[in-house]
């Protein structure tokens, strides 16, 4: 760790798609199809809808980023992605047209059907089951119980969505706070309990959007080697929190565009995580150039 520098952190739920690593069944049925295309020289949905929420993060980041100059910025864009995504089955008109557009889709380029489909396998591909990494990522409804969705609504929902639709007496506030915070604490092995303060009576539909994830290093830190060391939140003022220390071999490699060091650490079941330090003072320019072409570059960025 070099007190020189400030150390950039960006968390991102990055998924790695290979065409010929998983097998799905084919598309569901049910949802608005659009004009058929040519197949040849195509992504299939899922590398289109993890490409897709990778733009997405990397727009959201660069405007919430540019919104809180003083804080920390922790979000998991694909779990925001799929709640937005979910909507659309009941969008129509400008409305969808706005959320797809926000989501970095292209409807010239794929169809409803395709992104829903994309959506089904990149949640069967995040809620596998993992020795040594626990991942549990869901999308459920509260909706008022004195209205009824459509059926097909609710089935494409559990089908692409896994999600989930509970009906709730808004009107007894109380009540469905608390019926609604321990349905999340449960899902989040008790991480997040209180998610819903004051909740208004006059809700009608609640959307919510939970992500649980907890691993095992590859390479796990000594806790007798966490010490006080400082860190520097800008380029000027720096605190002091508790550290880890670990030696050993990382893959790690320099991105000249983005005058950046990248590591690369592994964890137990397959995940990875990305840590990028800039160069003192090229903080803004890591922010402003980050991209999925960058995050893209870094599998084969970093080495031993």
């Amino acid at each position: 760790y070099r007190n020189t520098k400030m150390l950039f952190f960006l968390c991102l739920l990055i998924v790695a798609i290979h065409s010929n690593s998983y097998c799905y069944e084919p598309n569901h049925q049910g949802v608005r199809n659009q004009n058929q295309r040519g197949q040849e020289n195509r992504n299939t949905p899922q590398q289109t809808v993890g490409n897709s929420v990778c733009q997405f993060a990397c727009c959201f980041y660069k405007e919430i980023s540019s919104r809180e100059n003083s804080g920390n910025v922790f979000f998991s864009p694909l779990s925001i992605s799929t709640a937005f995504a979910m909507l659309t089955l009941g969008a129509r008109s400008d409305t969808l047209t706005q959320i797809l557009r926000v989501l970095s889709f292209n409807p010239r380029e794929i169809s409803e059907n395709e992104i829903h489909e994309g959506y089904r396998q990149l949640m069967q591909m995040v809620n596998r089951k993992n020795e040594g990494l626990q991942l549990n990522m869901g999308n459920v409804l509260f909706v008022l119980d004195q209205l009824k969705p459509q059926d097909k609504f609710l089935s494409n929902l559990r089908n692409f969505y896994e999600g989930e639709v509970y009906p709730m007496n808004f009107k007894r506030a109380d009540q469905a706070q608390v019926k609604i915070n321990k349905y999340v604490a449960e899902r989040t092995n008790g991480k997040i309990k209180d998610l819903i303060n004051n909740l208004d009576p006059l809700t009608e539909i609640l959307l919510i959007s939970y992500i649980y994830f907890k691993a095992e290093w590859e390479k796990p830190f000594d806790p007798k080697y966490t010490k006080k060391n400082k860190f520097f939140v800008d380029g000027y003022k720096a605190v002091e929190v508790p550290m880890m220390f670990g030696m050993g071999l990382f893959k790690h490699g320099y991105d000249d565009q983005l005058s950046s060091t990248v590591v690369q650490m592994d964890y137990k079941g397959g995940a990875s995580a990305f840590f990028v330090l800039p160069d003192q003072g090229r903080m803004r320019k890591l922010e402003k150039r980050l991209s999925c072409e960058h995050m893209s570059r870094w599998r084969t960025l970093v080495s031993k």
